[in-house]
C-alpha cells in the first residue's frame, strides 16, 4: 500500500471527509512521527507498534566485489517494533 492508496481508502470509508482533508491529516501524522524520531524520541501507536531510532556505530566493512576494506560512518536508522495487537492479528489461526 502506498500513501495515495491509504488516503483513498480513508476518504472512501469516511464520506463526510474530502480527500484533500484526509491527505492533510495523513501528512500531519507522518510529519509528527518523523519529527519525534529526528529529535531522538519514540513514537508509539498502541496496538500497532512503536517507531524509534537506533544508533549504528562506525565500523570497517569489506567490499564483496573487490575485497577492499572500507569505512562505514556511524548513522542513526529508523526501527519499528510491532505491538501485541498487530502481532496477534498477523499470527491468528486460520
Amino acid at each position: 500500500m502506498i500513501k495515495s492508496e491509504l488516503i483513498q481508502i480513508i476518504a472512501s470509508r469516511n464520506a463526510h471527509l474530502f480527500a484533500r482533508d484526509v491527505e492533510i491529516i495523513v501528512d500531519a501524522i507522518f510529519d509528527e512521527i518523523t519529527g519525534v524520531l529526528s529529535d531522538g524520541g519514540r513514537a508509539e501507536l498502541r496496538g500497532f507498534g512503536a517507531f524509534s531510532v537506533k544508533h549504528r556505530p562506525a565500523h570497517l566493512a569489506r567490499d564483496p566485489r573487490t575485497g577492499e576494506t572500507i569505512n562505514i560512518a556511524e548513522k542513526w536508522v529508523p526501527f519499528f517494533r510491532p505491538g501485541k495487537g498487530l502481532r496477534d492479528r498477523l499470527n491468528k489461526p486460520a
